[in-house]
Parts: structure tokens; C-alpha cells; sequence
């Protein structure tokens, strides 16, 4: 049965509190082991991805929506002006959702399952992991490989931007960013480090093995010299001539995440279609 709280304060509702507060919630969710999820749609698919429901927030009006995938959780059912004061914001998807996490994978276990994954280094904008797993996911990309110090994927904002992409396509986090990349290229993957520079390989002209792996870097500096000089080759995103005169050097990374993925599945189908010939 539905729980009706009046109170934004209420200690039932503590793992909803400070969704904007970003370094509260980093160590609230660690210590505590969720992740929130918000909208039915998301929602849905975290349960259908096998995260237990641990509790959920939502108004009168969402209630019957979820009634179907919510099994045992408590649900506690508050006014719109409650809940913005738990949340700190206006809930316009009508539900929250607090999950127990998962234990991550193991990086060796995302790679054995894959021919094409994402490598990403250094990136901590939840909002740009959770856009690339959406691209990932969407053009069949096998999984992704976090550096040590990216961000959270579970972190709301990612898995909202994401529109529950995150719990689409396997991933994994590197203890090591050191060493990182030898175990990637132990694997047998061949290795494309993605750069603005122009003078490298077109990524569309690559010949491109059985297994590959394509490196993304930060928001602000992209790759680091040691995993440029590490990949196997430089590849670029071919760029408008005149587009140095316009002040625009580089894409972000959004945008160039979802150009390289389609040029990483096209260079699969394109070696799967020469093997066949073969």
C-alpha cells in the first residue's frame, strides 16, 4: 500500500534529498549503495535490467502508471510542492526511483563479450557519459570501458540524459589508467585513439580489424599524450576546410562520440562484408 508523506523532511524519504547537491549524493549513494532513477520510463527499464527496486517518490497522478513493475518497494506518495522540496527541482517525469546498485563487471568480462567497444578517459560530465551511452547503445556499440576518474553512469543526471541507455549496453571501469590500455590490447583489440588533429588517419579510411576498440578523451583536453602514443593509430573526424576560419576547431565530445561510433559500426560491417567475399 502507498505510504502518503506531508513533509519534505520526513526521514522515509532520505534517499530523494539534495538530487542537485552533487557531492552529497556522490557520498550518500556510495555509502548506501543506490542510484536514482527518474521517470516511469527509465524506471521501467532499470527494473527491467534487474536493479531491485529500493524505494519510490512519485504524485498521485503517476501512481497507477507504475503500479505493475514496483513489487514490494515502499511508495511514498506526495504533493507536487513536496516533492520539488525533497528533490530540489521540478520532478516533470512524476516519479522517482531509488535502486540498489549492482556489482560493476570486471573489465575483462565486458571485453570478452565484445568485438566493438568505447574507451573513455577522464570524462566528468554526467551529462556528456550519459549522452555517449545513449549513442553507444543506439548504434550497437558492445560495451564501454570507463578510465578510473570518469564519471558516475549511475549518477541521476547520466542515466536521464541517457533515457535509461546506461542499462543497455555493458560496462566496465579500469582500476588502473596507467596501465589501462594493455589489458584492452591483450584482449586483441585493436586500438584508435580519436583526435581533432587533422592531420591524422580519416577514421573512415581505416582498415579496421576483427576487434576494436575506439578511444574517447576529456570534455576540455581530449586524450592524454600517453594514450595518444599508446594506440595503435591516430584517427580523425574529417572536419569543413573553412571551418578553422568560423573559430571552430575540434566537436565535442557528444557529437564526435556519435560520428566515430557510426564510422566504428560501418568499419565493422564493412570487414564483416570482406571476410564473406574472402
Amino acid at each position: 500500500m502507498p505510504e502518503y508523506v506531508t513533509h519534505a523532511d520526513d526521514p522515509r524519504l532520505a534517499d530523494f534529498t539534495g538530487l542537485r547537491d552533487v557531492e552529497l549524493r556522490k557520498s550518500l549513494e556510495s555509502e548506501r549503495g543506490l542510484f536514482v532513477a527518474e521517470g516511469e520510463k527509465v524506471i521501467r527499464r532499470a527494473v527491467g535490467a534487474g536493479y531491485p527496486v529500493r524505494a519510490v517518490l512519485t504524485t498521485e497522478r503517476w501512481l497507477a502508471s507504475l503500479a505493475d513493475v514496483l513489487g514490494d518497494a515502499p511508495v511514498y506518495v506526495v504533493s507536487e510542492e513536496v516533492m520539488q522540496g525533497v528533490a530540489g527541482f521540478q520532478v516533470h517525469r512524476g516519479a522517482l526511483a531509488s535502486m540498489e546498485r549492482l556489482p560493476v563487471p570486471p573489465v575483462a568480462k565486458v571485453l570478452e563479450g565484445g568485438s566493438r567497444i568505447v574507451v573513455l578517459e577522464d570524462l566528468v560530465d554526467h551529462g556528456n557519459i550519459g549522452a555517449i551511452f545513449r549513442c553507444a547503445a543506439a548504434l550497437g556499440v558492445d560495451g564501454i570501458i570507463l578510465s578510473p576518474r570518469c564519471a558516475d553512469p549511475l549518477y541521476r543526471r547520466s542515466v536521464k540524459v541517457s533515457m535509461g541507455a546506461i542499462f543497455a549496453i555493458p560496462y566496465a571501469r579500469m582500476d588502473n589508467w596507467y596501465d589501462g590500455l594493455e589489458e584492452i590490447r591483450a584482449a586483441g583489440f585493436q586500438t584508435l585513439a580519436l583526435t581533432p588533429d587533422q592531420s591524422v588517419t580519416p577514421l573512415d579510411t581505416v582498415e579496421m580489424s576483427d576487434r576494436v576498440a575506439l578511444l574517447l578523451g576529456s570534455e576540455g583536453d581530449g586524450l592524454s599524450s600517453r594514450w595518444l602514443r599508446e594506440a595503435d593509430k591516430q584517427v580523425c573526424i574529417p572536419m569543413s576546410p573553412t571551418a578553422m576560419q568560423a573559430g571552430v576547431d575540434s566537436l565535442n565530445v557528444v557529437a564526435a562520440a556519435a560520428i566515430a561510433c557510426h564510422g566504428l559500426m560501418r568499419g565493422a560491417s564493412l570487414h564483416e562484408e570482406g571476410r564473406h567475399r574472402l
